[in-house]
């Protein structure tokens, strides 16, 4: 007696089988183990329910934030004969203002990888968005041409940090869907650039042809793209949104020489003659056409078909690089349709205009092949840091003198010969990189055998 009262008193001693004490304890266990059930499906419920939540929020974000990456620089080119009478700005003034965006894409751009590590990927491209979001509030207002620039680059350094850490926060929060993920946000940086372009002057004139307010009214987007990142910004430790914790915290240390690897020397520079491309394409393809008879309207319609053909091709190209061990061979196949382009331009430009501006969108599309790339050459997500940083930061300060060499190529010689030369001379190398990039390798490994 005094044994089963000890065995219930202290729970040391267990009651016999088949007794009423031992039926009730068995109940009661099973009791225990179905309450404890029931607490891990309801916690394992409300944690897929946060993950999924999570998840729509940072794909709108992405999309948000891919939109604004371009239209501070493409609004102000439709707008920039009006932008210069306004502030009484020089040629020489003016043909700086055009050289701006990838040099400050270079400068700041370094700055993201120790951002991101203080303060969080997330953290910073919502900085980024607000930096956009400032800038381009202000600067049609300034007044002057020195506040117009700072101003400017204010907006450019948001896109400067925002464009190096695209690839990282897909690589952290997607590590499984690094294609589709890279696909979507290229396709709406496309669609961003290539509708303000369109957009900006019917805007303005709907707005009473003021310049200010046409450039003033992207400040909109760029103030809503703000708004999903700001979980982000306080989360910093936040796993993956494709389940469990993110491939590698771009907060840990590494020790990893990005410039001891060759593949990262490779996609640096593919990168920067992919970008000499499209902005000798931006910026001097309509007067070529202009140049060959073509309509000034005519011309401007052929512009826009060759950045739209980024909108849908920039989903499939990633996709499609993800599902093969080598990239070369998208590379190659860019590259032919940019040769193809350049010589129509110089053959024939003005009859087979509509299968030049095709060819050359194709070509251009070199743009999300990189930056699929730069998630795929690193195996951490503090590798993908380093290498978006300098892959885009490099490339940036290559691709500066192209379109300023074209111009002089084009006063000097009178014709357009010589630039298209260049400009296809240049896409040889171009491909070149592409297929050493496309390399199945990673950065880490390259940079530890040294």
């Amino acid at each position: 007696m005094m044994g089963r009262m000890t065995g219930e008193e202290t729970g040391t001693a267990s009651p016999p089988i088949g007794s009423p004490d031992g039926v009730r304890t068995e109940t009661t266990t099973t009791r225990g183990t179905a309450t404890k059930a029931v607490t891990e499906t309801t916690t394992g419920t409300e944690t897929s329910a946060t993950r999924a939540w999570t998840t729509r929020v940072l794909v709108v974000g992405i999309v948000l934030a891919a939109l604004n990456l371009r239209p501070a620089i493409t609004s102000l080119g439709a707008l920039l004969p009006e932008v210069r009478d306004g502030l009484g700005m020089s040629g020489s003034v003016a043909g700086v203002l055009t050289s701006v965006p990838p040099l400050c894409f270079a400068a700041f751009g370094v700055m993201a990888p120790r951002l991101a590590r203080r303060f969080g990927p997330g953290a910073v491209v919502c900085a980024g968005m607000v930096a956009i979001t400032a800038g381009l509030v202000i600067r049609p207002y300034v007044g002057n041409t020195a506040g117009f620039l700072a101003a400017s680059a204010l907006a450019l350094m948001g896109i400067a940090v925002s464009n190096v850490l695209m690839p990282v926060i897909v690589k952290r929060w997607f590590p499984h869907r690094v294609g589709s993920m890279t696909g979507l946000y290229s396709m709406a940086l496309a669609l961003g650039t290539s509708a303000a372009a369109a957009v900006t002057v019917p805007l303005t004139d709907a707005l009473g042809g003021n310049w200010q307010s046409g450039l003033a009214v992207w400040a909109a987007l760029a103030a809503a793209a703000v708004l999903p990142w700001i979980p982000f910004a306080r989360a910093r430790g936040a796993g993956s949104a494709d389940g469990g914790r993110a491939a590698s915290s771009p907060e840990e240390p590494d020790g990893l020489r990005i410039t001891r690897s060759r593949t990262a020397w490779a996609l640096a520079v593919f990168f920067g003659l992919q970008a000499t491309a499209a902005y000798i394409t931006m910026g001097w393809m309509a007067q070529i056409f202009r140049d060959a008879g073509v309509s000034a309207g005519t011309a401007g319609l052929l512009l826009a078909v060759t950045m739209v053909m980024g909108v849908p091709l920039a989903f499939v190209i990633p996709r499609l690089a993800t599902r093969l061990p080598h990239q070369g061979p998208i590379a190659v196949a860019l590259g032919i349709c940019g040769l193809g382009g350049y010589a129509g331009l110089y053959w024939a430009p003005a009859a087979g205009a509509w299968a030049w501006a095709l060819l050359l969108g194709i070509a251009n599309c070199a743009f999300p092949l990189a930056l699929t790339m730069v998630g795929m050459r690193a195996r951490t997500g503090a590798g993908v840091v380093k290498l978006s940083a300098f892959a885009q930061s490099t490339g940036y300060l290559l691709s500066i003198p192209g379109p300023l060499l074209v111009g002089v190529l084009y006063q000097h010689s009178g014709g357009w010969g010589a630039p298209l030369a260049l400009m296809a001379a240049l896409m040889v190398p171009q491909t070149l990189m592409g297929v050493l990039a496309g390399r199945d390798r990673t950065v880490e490994d390259e940079a530890a055998r040294g």
